[in-house]
């Protein structure tokens, strides 16, 4: 049980309810013809139309009380490792195995404030498995480490990224089973594709708020297997075809849509057309808003029909450069995203640090702004759309 600002959360309560996946039933409830998400799987409304097939799954939601009886407040963070033999571990374990001391009260603080945190878990738990022949860099954490996510007030992780499998199939069935045992909900990867494309829910202000991830990365070579039928492996969504149609399903059967993505080129801080293409699409297909991961630097924003696609949060607690990163933070209800926010950190000597001097949150917002397109952040971190788009 956690504890977020003096409200006494269930965490992960599970709900056994019945998901109608019904794109005409989608449809009639942004039109306010079935109600909200909430209430048609608390009644079992909806009936399929003609030509849709209705799926029908035992599903678990996750329930929260919020902070604010008006909307939902989600954050967000980038890529973090506790793989061993990497110089943050190495932190780590001079600091007494304190991820405390590793990420700063107040950047913890904030991530507590919000009533659902998710981020991008880069590495595999497991004592097992062989590392990938050929691959450069293999990142591998033991199991126990996994507490360090309860001791964030983390809520969700994508494990669709490129360091998940690095140690095999046998590993990331261990990560799967890890986060299972620390009650921590997954998404982007499974025992097998259907795990794989499982779509995650929390019931909070009434709201179903659903949480999907997939990976693009390793366009070239792949190391990391993708899911099939019958063994483990990530969602991918270099060819988007499957993850659209799994963004269409947590359309149809929640109030609000997270996409987690991990996609784009390490290292660039301008985000490049395929992933534009891409997010837009995820858009298209019912996203209320897309948040990237994976080049472990920060990239822009911008708006598509009005829907935010933050680009890349970068690295949030990885390694032992010094490099901006960030929360952000999403004021959803069901008309979408009523605030967006920017909260700048750093992440240096392996540790992330809150940025406070207000100069240098200046320039941190004017930097964002610099690297966005067609969105701009005041002086207060909110992100605002400057565009018609």
């Amino acid at each position: 049980m956690k504890k977020r600002s003096g409200l006494l959360l269930t965490g992960a309560t599970a709900v056994m309810l019945a998901a109608m996946a019904l794109t005409t039933a989608a449809a009639q409830n942004r039109m306010g013809g079935l109600g909200t998400a909430a209430e048609r799987w608390e009644t079992g409304a909806g009936e399929s139309a003609e030509g849709v097939k209705t799926a029908e799954t035992a599903v678990a939601v996750h329930e929260k009380q919020t902070v604010s009886p008006d909307h939902v407040t989600l954050s967000f963070a980038g890529d973090i490792s506790f793989a061993e033999g990497y110089a943050n571990m190495g932190y780590y374990h001079s600091a007494g195995n304190d991820i405390t001391r590793c990420i700063s009260s107040d950047v913890i603080s904030r991530m507590s404030s919000a009533d659902i945190m998710m981020l991008n878990n880069e590495f595999t738990y497991s004592d097992g498995g062989k590392p990938l022949s050929g691959k450069t860099y293999t990142f591998r954490a033991k199991p126990q480490t996994a507490a360090n996510l309860e001791k964030l007030s983390v809520d969700i992780v994508s494990v669709a990224n490129n360091h998940v499998y690095d140690y095999g199939e046998t590993a990331l069935i261990d990560t799967l089973n890890t986060l299972d045992a620390y009650g921590v909900p997954h998404v982007g990867a499974g025992r097998n594709l259907e795990e794989a494309k499982g779509i995650v829910y929390f019931k909070a202000n009434d709201m179903i708020i659903s949480y999907v991830s997939a990976t693009q990365v390793e366009r070239s070579y792949v190391f990391t297997k993708a899911a099939t039928e019958t063994s483990a492996g990530v969602l991918r969504t270099y060819d988007p075809a499957v993850f659209l149609d799994v963004i269409r399903q947590a359309e149809a059967t929640s109030d609000f849509v997270v996409v987690y993505v991990h996609w784009g080129t390490e290292g660039a801080s301008r985000f490049e057309s395929d992933q534009q293409s891409l997010g837009r699409q995820y858009i298209d297909a019912g996203a209320d808003l897309v948040i990237g991961d994976h080049t472990h630097c920060l990239q822009g924003v911008e708006y598509y029909n009005g829907v935010p696609i933050f680009y890349s949060l970068g690295n949030f607690w990885f390694n032992s450069k010094t490099q901006d990163t960030c929360l952000v933070e999403a004021d959803i209800t069901r008309d979408g995203v009523q605030e967006l926010r920017f909260i700048p950190c750093l992440q240096k000597g392996c540790r992330t640090t809150l940025v406070t001097d207000e100069a240098v949150k200046r320039q941190k917002y004017a930097y964002l702004t610099s690297i966005s397109s067609g969105a701009a952040v005041d002086e207060n971190g909110v992100i605002h759309s400057t565009a018609g788009n």
